[in-house]
């Protein structure tokens, strides 16, 4: 089997379990989506970051869409821009 076969393949991996500690509300809004895409908020989770490291989107314009909706419904406001300014509360 060539390397690009191998690529086209399925990756085997190995999942490490993590104490990943997020904002409430963030949590929430990856729940919804990787519920509204029928997969596990792990998998969504390596699929955001994989594209990132590529700086590449993870969503399609629907889905940013449906992301919006579900950031309105838990209260979510935080942006890119707050990502380095968070503090948690004590």
């Amino acid at each position: 089997m060539s390397n690009t076969a191998d690529r086209q393949s399925h990756a085997e991996i190995e999942r490490v379990q993590t104490g990943v500690r997020l904002e409430k509300r963030l949590l929430k809004v990856l729940k919804a989506v990787a519920e509204l895409k029928d997969m596990s908020v792990g998998d969504l989770l390596e699929g955001i970051i994989l594209h990132a490291f590529e700086g590449k989107s993870a969503f399609t314009r629907e889905t940013l869409k449906e992301i919006e909706q579900l950031k309105a419904i838990y209260g979510l406001t935080l942006t890119a821009d707050d990502s380095h300014k968070l503090k948690e509360r004590s």
